[in-house]
């Protein structure tokens, strides 16, 4: 492994030498996302292996190129888990990947009620910067720090901040029970009843409402979940379809993902209201044009690929929110929504003090570099 790392210090420091660009990559699962891929590949999938698990620290250690899949598997024999059930998008995904673009699935919520972020699960990593040197932030446990937590700055970075070598996670067991429940209504009043079950204490671990019907997932004890489940009524989901539902929304195999159109990714206040496609903008075809997730706060829009970006933006704004262009439609003008002068120069400069020289995966984040 040390062969490899001196490999990529290697490169690192020649395209730093000759002004040129170096693109990040591992099991391309994630290159749809973020903006266009510029650069000469730089391949990480040899870095790979667990350096350490203890499943009684709720600890592991891996390198960026291990397969997330060897990374679960491994987990699952001692019945833990990601608790930020990453997104896989196919099966070469891996942990430096998933860190780097900073993607949760349905356990996410942005009102804290669920697990939490990616970034909330991070310890610590290893970063070969810019400049070719191994550089160590956080550890191994969770402990309060003086300054910065730069090991969490890494995660969404996508890869523009140095490659990304070690990651050290916190792990959680897995639930002992869980269960679906299943409802008819519209996105309104699907809205309105999530963020009423989000004050009771229940232990909803995702919600999902797409086409009039709202999927609601519980996890936790045996009690705890039947309970929620006799309070709520609904139609309780077979186990099997509700695993397969949960997956395919993890890793976007569900049919609204899959049907043409392009995928816009709207943040906002878990209680705004359903949010309405400008005339004009909806695809021709698919399995509805929006789908609500996170209790509310995240909100995937099907939009026609020539959609007016900016109009969309400025929907989700008003809404108190941001939106991104994940995937299906022109990138080159920015996947990501721009920041205001003051926070974009803030930006740059921790870019500068990471990458002087601008060597990795320029585009990926935002257009200028």
């Amino acid at each position: 492994m040390e062969a490899a790392l001196a490999r990529y210090a290697q490169r690192i420091r020649s395209a730093a030498s000759t002004g040129g660009h170096l693109r990040l990559t591992g099991g391309g699962t994630k290159d749809f996302y973020g903006g266009p891929l510029e650069g000469e590949p730089l391949e990480l999938r040899e870095y790979a292996g667990i350096v350490s698990y203890e499943p009684s620290e709720l600890v592991v250690t891996a390198r960026c190129g291990t397969p997330l899949a060897e990374l679960e598997d491994a987990l699952a024999r001692s019945n833990q888990m990601i608790p930020f059930e990453p997104p896989r998008f196919g099966a070469g995904g891996t942990l430096g990947g998933c860190i780097a673009a900073g993607l949760s699935g349905p356990r996410r919520a942005a009102n804290g009620l669920y697990y939490g972020a990616a970034r909330d699960f991070v310890l610590g990593c290893v970063l070969m910067d810019g400049r070719a040197d191994l550089v160590r932030f956080g550890g191994q446990v969770m402990k309060n720090v003086a300054g910065y937590d730069v090991s969490r700055l890494v995660v969404g970075s996508m890869g523009t901040l140095g490659l990304i070598a070690e990651v050290s996670l916190k792990v959680l067991p897995v639930p002992v029970a869980r269960a679906t429940l299943r409802f008819t209504m519209d996105s309104a009043e699907a809205v309105r009843k999530l963020n009423e079950w989000g004050g009771r204490p229940l232990p909803i671990t995702a919600s999902a409402w797409c086409g009039g019907t709202l999927r609601v997932r519980f996890e936790g004890a045996v009690a705890a979940v039947d309970a929620a489940c006799a309070m709520l009524g609904g139609e309780r989901v077979n186990a099997a379809e509700a695993l397969a539902y949960w997956d395919g929304v993890r890793d976007q195999s569900d049919p609204f993902f899959t049907t043409p159109g392009a995928l816009w990714r709207l943040s906002v206040p878990s209680t705004a209201a359903p949010i309405v496609l400008p005339t004009g903008v909806l695809p021709t075809a698919g399995a509805g044009s929006e789908f609500i997730e996170w209790g509310g706060a995240l909100r995937w829009w099907k939009a026609d690929a020539d959609a007016d970006a900016a109009s969309i933006r400025q929907i989700a704004q008003s809404a108190g929110g941001h939106a991104t262009l994940f995937r299906g439609a022109d990138r080159s003008q920015g996947a990501f929504a721009g920041h205001e002068p003051v926070l974009a120069r803030l930006h740059k400069n921790v870019k500068a003090v990471f990458d002087p020289a601008g060597v990795f995966n320029r585009g990926r984040l935002y257009r200028d570099w």
